[in-house]
């Protein structure tokens, strides 16, 4: 049985390394992009609760985009109660842009919406009104970098992409922030690896909802925002539906940054456990055999160097060698600590606890909790 299993994860290493779309070795250097910008038009469209602390640095990178084409800001101020407009509308007045930030005061989230999504739909009717060719969908923690905006906008322009988007450099600074935040950002490449999103004859179709740059005319196309309207998962799927009219990109950003911190264990589990489950459709038989996966792919290898028999023992050492190789990369751009490597079947093991938790929030009805409210699963995903 042992050599059997140890056979199996080297099979599923072998794999990951060589057919999965090499997600594990990334372009994180910048690749430079002829600019195509000149008459295009782009509205930022940032749904903000409570990010008094962040939205001002947000708003100010984005006023101060090298970008030649003409660029506004709509921030929904979906009801916060810490100043977050008014830090916002501060921004703006340092940076002496106040014209070009329009305020909207989120209403009462309806029934069927997500809080993110709803008030995303009430800055994209704004915006849609200054009538764009493109909207850049942000969060209010987002740091852009000066020539962000142009460089999405040069992509979609010169390679006609619908929806281009950023895997922006998550904060990673504190203990656990190195241990854990590099381990995300792998896991997420592994789920949706940049070359088979940007494959049209493939159907998997991911992007990361703090940068997303998408057409004006394909939202529409595609029944704008209402169409998932209930996902906890809305990044993803949006560009589910993006491509399947069009064509998708997704990368990693070097320069743009979530100044979002993680300084303790907490907040890095309840960011896991508010979707985890949803990734699976909250399902249980996916939950068991995701779970049953993790631990074949993560946690047998070192297990199996107690097995008795070499063979099993060469197999577990191969695969632990081979997730500690592949793990590599993104820890070197995430500049963390490089003897964390052999540490992913730990770090996975909080992976697999925050995956089973995050059901277990489902089941107890606290499922998608973020923000102060529950969000329920979407009630139609055709």
């Amino acid at each position: 049985m042992p050599i059997a299993i140890g056979a199996a994860t080297v099979a599923v290493w072998v794999y990951l390394l060589f057919f999965r779309g090499g997600f594990w070795w990334l372009p994180y250097r910048p690749r430079t992009l002829a600019a195509h910008t000149d008459g295009r038009s782009v509205v930022a469209v940032i749904p903000a609760r409570d990010e008094a602390e962040v939205v001002g640095r947000s708003v100010a990178s984005l006023l101060a985009q090298d970008f030649s084409g003409s660029f506004r800001i709509v921030l929904v101020d979906d009801q916060s109660d810490d100043g977050t407009a008014e830090a916002a509308l501060a921004a703006a007045a340092a940076a002496q842009a106040p014209e070009r930030l329009t305020i909207c005061r989120g209403k009462p989230v309806p029934s069927g919406w997500t809080g993110k999504l709803w008030a995303m739909r009430q800055g994209v009717e704004a915006a849609l009104s200054m009538r764009p060719d493109y909207l850049l969908l942000t969060d209010a923690d987002i740091v852009h970098g000066p020539s962000n905006l142009r460089e999405l906008v040069s992509r979609c322009e010169t390679e006609g992409c619908d929806l281009a988007s950023l895997m922006v450099r998550l904060h990673c600074r504190s203990v656990w922030e190195k241990l854990l935040i590099p381990a995300f950002v792998f896991f997420f490449f592994k789920l949706y690896p940049p070359r088979w999103v940007a494959d049209p004859s493939r159907r998997t179709a991911g992007a990361a909802g703090g940068c997303m740059l998408v057409r004006a005319s394909t939202l529409d196309r595609i029944g704008g925002i209402d169409g998932i309207r209930g996902e906890i998962i809305d990044d993803c799927a949006l560009a589910r539906r993006v491509k399947s009219v069009g064509q998708v990109w997704l990368g990693p950003a070097r320069q743009t940054i979530s100044i979002r911190e993680y300084r303790a264990v907490r907040p890095i589990w309840d960011m896991v456990v508010r979707s985890a489950f949803a990734q699976l459709d909250y399902s249980p038989v996916m939950l068991v055999l995701t779970v049953a996966m993790l631990v074949l792919t993560y946690l047998a290898p070192p297990l199996l160097l107690l097995a008795a028999q070499p063979a099993a023992v060469l197999c577990g050492a191969i695969a632990w060698l081979g997730m500690t190789v592949a793990f590599l990369p993104t820890l070197r751009a995430y500049e963390a600590p490089r003897a964390i490597a052999p540490l992913l079947p730990l770090i996975a093991l909080f992976y697999v606890a925050a995956t089973v938790g995050s059901a277990v929030l489902f089941w107890r009805g606290r499922g998608g909790y973020w923000k102060g409210r529950v969000q329920a699963p979407a009630p139609d995903r055709t």
